[in-house]
């Protein structure tokens, strides 16, 4: 009896360390993806401007002290380059550094984080806001199909509406050390790059905390 005892447990042995490893790697597997998950659900959140999605997901305090970090960065640099310049660009990055208080505010919002998260930072313009989302569309009447010779006297029927919509920024998206996980986009190969930086909590959770205007 004894002997049948033992033989039941060497061969349960195998089977409980492999349930072992298989929720070891399962784990790591869920910790690797939990930033592009995170980054996931607070960009959709963000563009439906559900606040309380979005909070779950933002470090709001640390967020703002970034930005304002930023923000001062980008006008001082301008202040800089227009040193010996035109004293007009001057006078107004110096107007801008007066308002960075109301810019951080705007964008240390839900309307802020869609901004920054769909490739529209802050420039440090004077009274600069996140764009405003853009309302639904109202249905379009039905419309009797055009005849051949309605088609003949304006044209094509697909030139109508062939103004294409703004294209999406390019983005790379990765870790950049244990704890930080880093989203670039560039609308260009010309054009100025920026980067939201989110921040480890805990083992599987992840928020929104900075931003580099500079990157």
């Amino acid at each position: 009896m004894a002997v049948s005892t033992r033989t039941k447990r060497s061969a349960t042995r195998p089977l409980i360390v492999t349930l072992i490893v298989i929720a070891v790697i399962a784990a790591l597997g869920f910790g690797y993806a939990s930033p592009y998950m995170a980054l996931n659900n607070l960009k959709r959140a963000a563009d439906a401007r559900d606040t309380q999605t979005v909070n779950e997901y933002v470090d709001f305090p640390a967020l703002r002290e970034s930005l304002k970090q930023q923000v001062t960065g980008v006008l001082t640099r301008r202040l800089d380059a227009h040193g010996n310049g035109n004293p007009f660009a001057a006078i107004g990055a110096m107007i801008g550094v007066a308002l960075i208080g109301p810019l951080v505010d705007a964008y240390a919002t839900p309307d802020g984080v869609a901004a920054l998260l769909n490739g529209m930072p802050p420039r440090g313009n004077p009274g600069e806001r996140p764009p405003v989302p853009p309302a639904p569309a109202a249905p379009a009447p039905a419309e009797p199909a055009p005849s051949v010779a309605g088609n003949t006297a304006n044209g094509p029927a697909n030139s109508v509406n062939s103004a294409t919509p703004p294209q999406p920024p390019q983005t790379t998206a990765g870790y950049r050390g244990l704890n930080e996980f880093v989203v670039t986009y560039q609308h260009g190969a010309g054009d100025a790059r920026y980067s939201a930086i989110l921040r480890r909590e805990g083992l599987f959770t992840w928020k929104l905390a900075a931003v580099n205007l500079n990157e």
